[in-house]
This record gives C-alpha cells, sequence and structure tokens, in this order.
C-alpha cells in the first residue's frame, strides 16, 4: 500500500469509527480471491479486507460486503471476528474494503497447534466446538438481525443444481458424466425447502480460527459465501471434509480438514446428531446433503481446471483440480447411494 493511501486509511477511520493511528503491519496468508491485511493501531490491532486491485469489478466487492453485513448482524452473537468499518469511497483505497478486530488465533489444516495434546480427543473437541457454533448460527432470528433479504431460501437447493450446471455446460474442457448424472439425480430427488437459516456457505475447521493455547474454536472467518439458505447444506459440507471414512482414494482436497483423519475421531453420523438435537432440524435426507455438498463443490472448482487447461492460470491448486473433481463426484454418488 502507498503511503498516501494508507495515510487516507488512517484519517478515514479515525475520523467514521474513531480508532487512530492505524497502519499497515503486514499481509496475512490464507484464501485465492482477497487480499487480507493486518493493521496496528492505537485501538489495538485490526484486520482489513479488500478485493485485489487487479480484479475489481462491478461484482468484485460483492462477497466482502456480504461478509460485512454478516459480521455486523453477528456481532456479540456469535464467535466473529468484531465488525469495525465498511467503505466503499474509492477516494480512500480505490476499491471497497472492510476492517474488523484481529482474532488471536490460529489456523489449524494438517497438524494440531504446538500447544494442543496430539490426540482423538482434542480432536473431538474441535469437531464438537465447530458443530456446536454451526448449530448456534443456524439458530438465530436472522431476519430481526439486519438480514431480512439477505437471501432467498425459497427453491434454495434447485437453484444451485441448476445454475452450477449450467455454468459447466457452457464451460468445460473435459467429459466429467457423473457431474450430469448427479445433477438429474439432485433435481429429481430434492426435499422440501427448508424455511431458512443464516448459512455460512464454505464452512469447515480450514475456515475458522483456533484458540492458541488450547483446543477450541475462536472464530468463524470468511463470510463472503454467507445467505439465507438451507442449513443441512452448511451441516453437509462440515462433515463431507471430516473424518477417515472418506470414500476416495485419495480423496478430493485431502488437506482440508486433514487432522480429523485419524481413527477413533467422532463420526460424521455423531457430529450430525449433535447438530440435529441443538438445532430441532432431522437428518432423515443427510444421504442427498452430503452428495450435494460434494457436487456443488466439484461444479464450483472445475472452473479453475478450465482456467488451467487454457492457460489462463497455472498453480498447485489449478492443477490439482484434474484429480480432485473426479474424486469429488465419486464420493457425491456413494453418498447419493448411503455410502458415507
Amino acid at each position: 500500500m502507498s503511503p498516501e493511501r494508507e495515510a487516507a486509511l488512517r484519517d478515514w477511520l479515525a475520523a467514521v469509527t474513531g480508532v487512530s493511528g492505524a497502519r499497515v503491519a503486514g499481509e496475512l496468508g490464507g484464501g485465492n480471491a482477497n487480499v487480507t491485511l493486518r493493521l496496528s493501531s492505537d485501538d489495538g490491532p485490526l484486520v482489513l479486507r479488500t478485493p485485489p486491485e487487479n480484479a475489481v469489478s462491478a461484482k468484485a466487492h460483492r462477497g466482502i460486503e456480504r461478509e460485512g453485513k454478516v459480521l455486523r448482524a453477528l456481532s456479540g452473537r456469535a464467535r466473529v471476528p468484531g465488525f469495525v468499518a465498511w467503505c466503499e469511497d474509492p477516494a480512500i483505497l480505490g476499491r471497497p474494503f472492510l476492517v474488523v478486530r484481529h482474532v488471536d488465533g490460529v489456523s489449524i489444516t494438517d497438524t494440531l497447534p504446538a500447544a494442543y495434546p496430539d490426540s482423538v480427543e482434542t480432536v473431538n473437541r474441535l469437531g464438537e466446538e465447530l458443530v456446536d457454533e454451526l448449530a448456534l448460527v443456524h439458530k438465530l432470528p436472522w431476519a430481526s438481525l439486519g438480514l431480512d433479504g439477505f437471501g432467498r431460501p425459497e427453491g434454495f437447493l434447485e437453484r444451485q443444481v441448476t445454475r452450477w450446471r449450467e455454468v459447466r455446460r457452457g464451460d468445460q474442457v473435459r467429459e466429467l458424466p457423473q457431474l450430469e448424472a448427479l445433477a438429474d439425480w439432485l433435481l429429481a430427488e430434492k426435499p422440501a425447502d427448508h424455511p431458512g437459516a443464516l448459512t455460512h456457505g464454505d464452512y469447515h475447521l480450514d475456515n475458522t480460527l483456533s484458540l492458541p493455547d488450547r483446543p477450541g474454536l475462536a472464530a468463524i472467518i470468511d463470510w463472503e459465501l454467507a445467505t439465507i439458505g438451507d442449513p443441512l447444506s452448511d451441516l453437509a459440507l462440515l462433515l463431507m471434509f471430516w473424518g477417515d471414512q472418506r470414500r476416495a482414494d485419495p480423496p478430493g482436497f485431502p488437506q482440508i480438514q486433514q487432522v480429523s483423519r485419524r481413527s477413533g475421531v467422532h463420526s460424521r453420523r455423531a457430529l450430525a446428531e449433535r447438530w440435529s438435537r441443538q438445532t430441532g432440524i432431522g437428518l432423515e435426507r443427510l444421504d442427498y446433503y452430503l452428495c450435494f455438498a460434494f457436487w456443488r463443490l466439484a461444479a464450483i472448482v472445475e472452473g479453475a481446471y478450465v482456467l488451467f487447461r487454457r492457460g489462463k492460470v497455472d498453480t498447485t491448486y489449478a492443477r490439482g483440480i484434474e484429480r480432485d473433481v473426479p474424486a469429488l463426484l465419486a464420493e457425491a454418488a456413494a453418498a447419493a447411494k448411503g455410502d458415507w
């Protein structure tokens, strides 16, 4: 960030929020879509989230804007970073940005923090906290929290399947017959609409921060895909990456929630039943939702492989999609048959 932009940011935050002395302290890793900066200030550390400069478009800021709306609504009601400010004035940074409180937490992927006991009990505790906080979010009265009109729960599942099938039909570089066959199944077997709940849209351990000194959840982050939708779709996304019961070898995206892939951890069924007891929502169609979660992710991330094959990107992530998507579709097909 240029000195001029940093000065504009400092002055804007002081004028709008009363937070003085803000300055860029470094860049935080994680995520592929947005720039995340750590700020220091006289009021303590902050985090700034903004679209990358070379991706600015009429739609580029929508994910960050959605995240800001959710964090404002959930402040004091769930374990999320505290909302500070949202800015759309291009005179400040040249693009919209969100500022939140910094959370003292660690990101867990394939190994447990050194301060944690390396045990099944530790992993089970993390799973319980993930499910408990998700249940809390799903029970919140979203319409009274300023989120009325934030999404359309009616027809949520059908819209998602139809949308992503059409995207893949119009932009493909290889044959994926299971993608089409499972889309037909998902539309034919679609359960009745759920009245709707606030959903995260990408909920798993990797999109949370854990306490640095003991097993436990510090905050849920990365709310760009949040909407008012079917809460079982959130639960299924968490479960699809959980445990050592994956039905492809190697599974799609094996690094996500990798710490949970050990013998003796809570089963998917046990975590689902814990969530169900807290929300009062039945699990009769959980096979469907697990299939939907695997299928939808496969349909979305195939876009990165399309870009790779067309020479527009060349990253380890994009190259890995060649194997990850077929594996996800295989797991979707297994879930549709109740094998999960």
